[in-house]
């Protein structure tokens, strides 16, 4: 998994399962507390940062796979709820700590929903941009994990 470069076939057999929270080493201090996102603390180097932010409570973002890209969402202000699915099996899972976030593994749809006012999703990402690499019909990411 810690690998940036992965095999499409291995990618078609990724589960829900597969995908967890990750605890970021927290500094706690009465002035204020600090997450410590470092080289050792997720599975992958990062290539790519971005943020989602003002996404209204009714609107959904998302609404694809990746091929070969991992990704860590952290939720660095307010809540939100991330569903993902591997083509057999759902998930929901709400996150809401800033020193919390969800890897998500190459191979399996996600949507994120239901962002709370204030909401602020990080995404450390394990490659750049491209566009070869999203599924984003529901039908072809099916097709896909078939493979």
């Amino acid at each position: 998994m810690a690998s940036n470069t992965s095999s499409n076939k291995i990618n078609t057999k990724t589960t829900v399962e597969d995908c967890f929270i990750i605890e970021t080493p927290k500094i706690q201090d009465p002035r204020g507390n600090i997450a410590v996102i470092e080289k050792e603390t997720i599975p992958f180097e990062t290539k790519r940062v971005y943020y989602l932010y003002d996404v209204p409570s009714t609107s959904k973002r998302g609404g694809h796979a990746h091929i070969d890209l991992f990704e860590l969402l952290i939720p660095v202000s307010g809540i939100f709820d991330v569903i993902l699915d591997d083509g057999k099996e759902r998930q929901k899972i709400t996150l809401n700590k800033p020193d919390k976030g969800l890897l998500i593994v190459p191979g399996i749809w996600r949507e994120l929903e239901n962002f709370s006012s204030g909401s602020v999703c990080l995404v450390l990402a394990s490659n750049v941009f491209m566009e070869e690499d999203y599924i984003r019909d529901f039908v072809d990411f099916k097709r896909f994990k078939l493979k």
